[in-house]
Parts: structure tokens; sequence; C-alpha cells
């Protein structure tokens, strides 16, 4: 059925949407910074939104979920038992689920048409236990779920057009941005990654510390009631820390000449170097890197300061073309490095049109 798609994600602080038109065309509307100024909050937002789509309406709406739980399929139709599910999983994210619901909700109020689900953790249900399991008691339920997946999913799609053949061999991709993990793909799909049982886990990030020694969040807990913690664990660790409060952004301290900047830059580096070795040596090895993300599409100092690090793994970068961010980055005789555009846009119009028969390339 020819018609058209919009697609979602909304977040604690932004909304980002895309309609695919019928005629091929696409319209992106982004709304940053949300309750900074205009718009102050998610309802002035969509407001916008419907403004500026100018009397267009879709025919379908595909919205982004950080967290399925442990649904394995990467999309479904939302009905009310499924709305019901996801509320019953913000515990598991809280700094991005209640906008992603509020999306939705917003969505449903404006427009009755089918709205379709796409999990970022579906995509990682191809690990085995030696990478999803956690060494607690089975008792608590707890396991590793992994995110970004619907990123890692757009670029593993990408992958046989820039690699040939090898996208099928070991490829590690950084998907780096305000929010950071790390994928291993064999046969293009994932079979670890860095972030666990929430988007806390994994490398630092902006505000978000990584993985930590339980020692410390223990000794934290005692210095502050839950909720004081929850907060400074999603906002105001990470880069922030790192930098000693100058900022969160990596083309802030990219920019900055303070010591600090720079400390808070090489650290970020240096773990995720550590990250890509770890998952190569778990996993049978690496034959390709793909970076991703407004920080692994646009910093090149970054991939310079992290590809340095993995002369002994087989890479080495070509400067000019780092510098150009060009798809295919890596030196002669070096193994592949690559910069994949995200667009988990287009991979939600993809499972929405799956999921409705609805298709804007009819």
């Amino acid at each position: 059925m020819k018609g058209s798609i919009l697609t979602i994600n909304s977040g604690s602080s932004s909304l980002k949407a895309s309609l695919f038109l019928p005629d091929g065309t696409r319209h992106n509307y982004r709304f940053e910074h949300i309750g900074h100024g205009f718009p102050h909050d998610h309802q002035e937002a969509f407001a916008a939104l419907l403004q500026q789509m100018d009397g267009l309406r879709p025919d379908a709406v595909g919205h982004r979920l950080v967290h399925g739980g442990s649904v394995t399929e990467p999309a479904r139709l939302l009905d009310a038992a499924e709305r019901q599910r996801l509320q019953e999983l913000i515990p598991l994210a809280p700094l991005h689920l209640p906008g992603n619901l509020l999306g939705i909700d917003l969505c449903l109020a404006h427009f009755p048409v089918a709205q379709v689900v796409c999990y970022d953790t579906a995509f990682h249900s191809t690990m085995t236990e030696l990478a999803w399991r956690l060494p607690v008691p089975q008792r608590f339920g707890l396991r590793r779920y992994g995110f970004h997946g619907i990123s890692y999913a757009w670029v593993a799609s990408q992958l046989p057009g820039l690699l040939g053949e090898l996208a099928s061999g070991h490829v590690i991709v950084a998907h780096l941005g305000n929010g950071a993990s790390l994928c291993h793909l064999h046969n293009r799909i994932s079979v670890d990654t860095t972030m666990g049982y929430t988007p806390a886990g994994g490398i630092p990030m902006g505000t978000r510390s990584g993985d930590l020694d339980p020692g410390v969040m223990l000794a934290l807990g005692q210095q502050m009631p839950h909720a004081d913690l929850e907060h400074l664990v999603y906002h105001e660790m990470g880069l922030l820390a790192l930098s000693n409060g100058e900022s969160n952004e990596m083309s802030d301290l990219l920019a900055s000449q303070t010591a600090d900047a720079a400390f808070a830059v090489d650290y970020f580096s240096r773990q995720v170097r550590g990250a890509i070795g770890a998952l190569a040596a778990r996993n049978g090895g690496l034959d390709a890197l793909v970076f991703t993300g407004g920080i692994g599409e646009h910093a090149s100092q970054v991939r310079t300061s992290i590809v340095d690090g993995l002369a002994a793994w087989g890479f080495c970068l070509h400067e000019p073309a780092n510098r150009q961010h060009l798809p295919r980055i890596e030196a002669t005789g070096s193994k592949p490095v690559c910069v994949i555009a995200a667009d988990e846009e287009q991979m939600i119009c993809q499972l929405t049109s799956s999921r409705t028969g609805t298709d804007p390339s009819a």
C-alpha cells in the first residue's frame, strides 16, 4: 500500500521526526534542547511539528523505543496491552522511556493511524548467554540488554556496499555520541555490546559514567538519597565530570584549550580503544572498524586518537580522508575503517513499512 510514514524519536529533551512521502521525498523536523527556551515542553514541540508539517498527515507512524524488555522482535504494532507493557519498563531506562512514551501518546492523540514501536534492545537478542548473562544471582532477573540497536541495524544494512564479503566478518561498530556504545557484529548480527542492563553502562558518555566498580556506587549510595544518586548517574558523570564540569559536549571539549577538556577527550578515547580490544578478544578477532553517531561521524580528532592506539590490530588512518569524513578512511595496507552516517529514521521507516504494509517507495 503506497503511503507516507512519520518516524518519531522523542527523547528526554528532544523531538526528532522524519516524514517519508510517496513521491520519494523526506522531510526532517528537529526540536533540540526542549525546556531551554522554545519549545518549553514536548507539547509545544509537537504543536510546532504539526505546524511545520503544514497539513501533511502520515498513513502510519513508527516510534523509537530505547527499551523493549525481553522482546526479540525488532518492531510491533502498538495496542493497549503493549502500551501498558512499555509503561512497566520505565525503571529499566528512566532517562529515555518517559520521553519515548510521551511521543507515542502525542501521536495517538493526533494521528488515528497504525502506530509501530521499534526497539533498540531487540537487535541484541542474538547475543549468546555468555554475552548477556550478569554475574549476579539469577533470582533477581537481571541481564545485559544492549542499546542503540536501531542504529546498529542500519549500519549492518550498509556494510555490504562498503565492505563486500568482509561485511560478514568480525566488524566492531562504535556508535559515539552524547550516548555512546560499541557493538561487535559477526555475519551482520550482534554478538556482543558494551552497554548492559541500562543505557548507563559501558564506555563513558556525555553525562553517564559507563561501567564503574560496584563499590563506587555503594560509596555514593551511602552519601546521598536514591533520587540524588539517580540524578548523579544520568546527569553529572561522564565527560562532564571528567572535564571538571566544563562540558558534556565533545565539540566544546575539542575546541577548548583547557587541560581538563584535553583530559576528558583522552580518557574517552582510551576507554573506546579498550572496549574495541576487549570485544575483539572475546569474540574472535576484528576485520573492520566502523564509526557512527555524532562524535563518530564528525570528530576526526577523536577517530585519530582511537585508531592511533590500534596499530597492533592492523589499523591505520589516511588522515586526509579522515579529516574529510569520507566513507573509507583507512591508510593503504590497513584493515578497513569506515564512517557511516547514522540514520535511525530510515530503519524505523523500513520496520514500520514491514509491519503495516505502508510503503513510501512503492
